[in-house]
C-alpha cells in the first residue's frame, strides 16, 4: 500500500470542503493510505504580512522537515503539465509520497529545486481547499487506472 502525504500551507478546511475530502480519501483506501497535513502557524502569519521573501521562506522551513523520507511532488503552477495517465505512471512504483502545496506566495526556488517533481494542477491559480480536492481526484483517479477499474473512463 502506498502512502501519500499531503502538507499545505493552509488553515483548517471548512466542514462542507472536509466532507469531498474524506470521500476521496476513503475512496482511495483499498490503494494507499492518506495523511493531510494542513500548517499554518504564528511565523507563517507574521512572514506573510511582511513580505513575499520571508512568507516563501516561512513555508520552506515549514516544510523541510517532510522532505525527507519519500518522493517530493511540489504543486506549483510553473510545473510540469500531465496527463491522468502520465500521473498514475509517477504513482505506480511508488511507495511514498509527499505532495507540497506552497501557501500564498508559492516556493522558494531553492524548495522546488530539492523537490523530486514540480507538477501543476493547472497554470490557473486556484484556492488550497480546491488544489487539495483536485489532487485528491487525481490520486484516486491515478490508482482507478494502475488496477484497471472502471472510475477514469
Amino acid at each position: 500500500m502506498v502512502k501519500i502525504n499531503i502538507y499545505a500551507i493552509s488553515k483548517k478546511d471548512e466542514k462542507s470542503y472536509q466532507n469531498i475530502i474524506d470521500d476521496f480519501i476513503k475512496m482511495s483506501k483499498k490503494y494507499a493510505q492518506i495523511n493531510i497535513e494542513n500548517i499554518f502557524n504564528k511565523k507563517i502569519n507574521q512572514a506573510q504580512c511582511k513580505d513575499e521573501k520571508s512568507a516563501k521562506k516561512s513555508y520552506t522551513q515549514s516544510f523541510e522537515p517532510f522532505l525527507k523520507k519519500g518522493f517530493n511532488i511540489v504543486l506549483d503552477p510553473r510545473g510540469k503539465e500531465i496527463d491522468s495517465y502520465e500521473f498514475a505512471n509517477i504513482l505506480k512504483n511508488l511507495d511514498s509520497v509527499n505532495f507540497f502545496i506552497g501557501g500564498a506566495y508559492g516556493f522558494e526556488e531553492d524548495f522546488i529545486k530539492r523537490s523530486d517533481l514540480c507538477l501543476s494542477l493547472s497554470r490557473l491559480t486556484m484556492s488550497h481547499k480546491i488544489a487539495k480536492i483536485v489532487l485528491l481526484e487525481q490520486i484516486y483517479r491515478a490508482f482507478t487506472i494502475i488496477h484497471s477499474h472502471p472510475y477514469h473512463k
